[in-house]
């Protein structure tokens, strides 16, 4: 078991929703310089013949923008651990070309990992998939997707297009749950680094991994409840009362308005999150009746160049691997 931090954490990862609306600073727009480059990389791949994700980043130079390129990095890193840029002008160009767009940036900012087990790098969230299901992902359907993380130091959204109604994405920080925890709850603490199994996509079996890890001076966070609970039935060890209490007040947490920032992911918006420093969220929603209207987004996992250091008994997740097709 790790550390257990039994003090408030201060730094800009401690943000609340309330605080960011308040303030109006969360929301980051492009620069024309940065705009200019991308749509020069976007020439560079075109000119080859290219499609997003089959180019590597020699492929979509970015020069002169390596400071603003940094200053994200450094945001996901060291700082509030998330961002929201505006300004990429989704009228001005094809869904074909917003992706090469929205990927080639991602080569600049980190590594790309894959998302399924049949090695998507870049990952389409529409509306497709059969709620009653077992092995429908969430992200598929119009259905509210509960507070998680995924599996890779980030995660990144470009929206294309919005739904009729709802579908408002929403993070919340790691830092203030914990905050939140130790001042409400502080007999609950020490569960929250005991290891559960958790039913990771792409596992044979369930792993263990604590909820809260805190190792080299920060916090991180793993955390879907569905599959704690899923990861514990799997191994023939359904959650005791205490465990479901603190699961309980897990989500009692999340559920506080004034921590949970939300936003509508306007068409041309990327947003980007560190997966052990923030969870994110989204509504449910009602598509059009039109499925060249219907609401899409492309998704990146991104691994970084230098990662966060994270304890042994918090193994870091970067992909989920390739299924090997068996011979004929």
């Amino acid at each position: 078991m790790s550390l257990i931090l039994k003090e408030p954490i201060t730094g800009p990862e401690a943000w609340t929703g309330a605080d960011l609306r308040a303030s109006g600073q969360w929301l980051r727009a492009l620069s024309p310089e940065l705009l200019a480059a991308l749509h020069h990389g976007l020439e560079a791949v075109r000119a080859k013949g290219l499609r997003a994700p089959d180019f590597t980043r020699a492929d979509f130079p970015l020069p002169g923008v390596e400071q603003d390129i940094a200053s994200f990095v450094a945001e996901l890193q060291d700082g509030r651990g998330f961002l929201a840029l505006r300004g990429l002008p989704a009228d001005r160009y094809s869904d074909e070309d917003m992706a090469i767009l929205y990927y080639g940036l991602g080569l600049h900012m980190g590594a790309p990992v894959t998302q399924n087990e049949a090695g998507q790098l870049l990952a389409e969230v529409t509306n497709v998939g059969d709620l009653g299901d077992r092995k429908t992902r969430v992200y598929q359907t119009n259905a509210y997707l509960p507070y998680h993380s995924d599996l890779s130091d980030v995660v990144g959204l470009l929206s294309l297009r919005k739904a009729k109604a709802g579908g408002v994405s929403s993070l919340i920080s790691v830092a203030a749950i914990y905050n939140r925890i130790l001042e409400q709850y502080p007999e609950f603490l020490a569960l929250f680094y005991r290891p559960l199994y958790f039913a990771h996509l792409g596992e044979a079996l369930p792993s263990l991994s604590p909820i809260f890890s805190y190792h080299d001076g920060k916090l991180s966070c793993r955390y879907m409840r569905q599959y704690i609970e899923l990861g514990q039935d799997l191994r023939g060890l359904p959650m005791s009362r205490v465990e479901t209490a603190a699961c309980d007040v897990f989500d009692a947490v999340l559920a506080e308005p004034d921590l949970r920032l939300d936003m509508m992911l306007e068409p041309g918006d990327m947003q980007f999150a560190n997966n052990y420093a923030v969870l994110h969220s989204r509504t449910g929603f009602e598509d059009h009746e039109d499925p060249s209207e219907r609401r899409k987004l492309l998704r990146l996992w991104l691994t970084m160049a230098q990662p966060r250091q994270l304890a042994p008994d918090f193994p870091g997740r970067n992909g989920i691997a390739r299924r090997v097709a068996e011979p004929a």
